[in-house]
């Protein structure tokens, strides 16, 4: 009898201390999952997202893929800050801000001045294609090669999804941007 009390303590000892790992794993996994995914950057993603109208899991989404929330992380084609803007694009944004800045190139590597110029140009692109999906694309590939996309059957059978992207780097870019964003979306604004 004795034999069999210190046996069902045994298991249940060794239940529970099961049941306190699986919950110090879910609980690290989970932390783990939360450092990974930060909310950086929360003053000026907040304000640009009010100010263009986007949506801030997205914008986080975006940044964590563009430079994994690295204000001076600059990529082999020229491409700075957060949200990795070239200067082509920031150039043309200029030219909406009317003079109201006197802002040069290297000013993207400031977190507020990029998130403002990236999240202003996802308003643009939000403005130009119905389709979110493509509208990613157009922020990766470039505005031409979407437009050319659309207008090849190969590519687009209605003028506004993109079923196939024929760039491998865009394709693995609107994946990865639509997962982090999802992401984003789960841990915080869900």
């Amino acid at each position: 009898m004795k034999k069999q009390i210190k046996a069902a303590v045994i298991v249940v000892i060794v239940f529970f201390g099961m049941i306190g790992i699986a919950y110090g794993l879910k609980h690290a996994n989970r932390e783990y999952t939360y450092s990974d995914y930060p909310l950086k950057y929360e003053k000026e993603v907040n304000a640009a997202a009010k100010k263009y109208k986007i949506d801030k899991a997205l914008i986080y989404g975006i940044i964590k893929t563009e430079s994994n929330f690295e204000p001076d992380a600059e990529s082999g084609a020229g491409a700075l800050g957060l949200m990795q803007l070239m200067p082509s694009s920031f150039e043309w944004l200029q030219t909406y801000y009317k003079d109201e800045n006197d802002y040069v190139f290297d000013d993207l590597r400031k977190p507020e001045v990029n998130i403002d110029y990236g999240v202003h140009l996802l308003a643009l692109l939000s403005e130009m294609y119905e389709v979110e999906d493509t509208m990613i694309c157009a922020y990766n590939g470039g505005l031409g090669n979407v437009d050319s996309w659309l207008q090849n059957p190969e590519y687009s059978d209605d003028g506004k999804h993109l079923k196939v992207v024929p760039f491998p780097e865009t394709d693995n870019y609107r994946k990865l941007v639509a997962q982090n964003k999802s992401i984003y979306k789960k841990l915080y604004f869900s």
